[in-house]
């Protein structure tokens, strides 16, 4: 019995993977998720982007970041993913905060 509960409490959740293009509002950042499909007639492999907002509760993920996200409950009228963990942050991001002018 035990072992159906512990399944119950964490369900099965989409996860995708994608890039920051904006850290919009408190808490809140724009994700482009590019993925690969194939065209139905003509069989090419086409790009296809989608642009999510994302739940960023302490504000982790900066411009540029690649994310792992998770849908959730919808938590506003567009949100409907939070962040899950920062796979690689951003290349510039490290060393822009230790150069100064002087």
């Amino acid at each position: 019995m035990a072992e159906k509960q512990e399944q119950s409490e964490t369900p099965h959740r989409q996860r995708l993977t994608g890039t920051v293009s904006s850290v919009g509002g408190e808490k809140t950042i724009r994700v482009v998720v590019d993925k690969l499909v194939k065209h139905p007639l003509y069989g090419k492999y086409v790009r296809r982007r989608s642009k999510l907002a994302v739940h960023d509760p302490a504000d982790t993920a900066k411009l540029g970041d690649k994310v792992e996200i998770v849908s959730c409950r919808p938590i506003s009228k567009t949100k409907s993913w939070r962040l899950l963990r920062v796979i690689r942050p951003a290349a510039g991001s490290a060393v822009s905060g230790s150069v100064g002018k002087g």
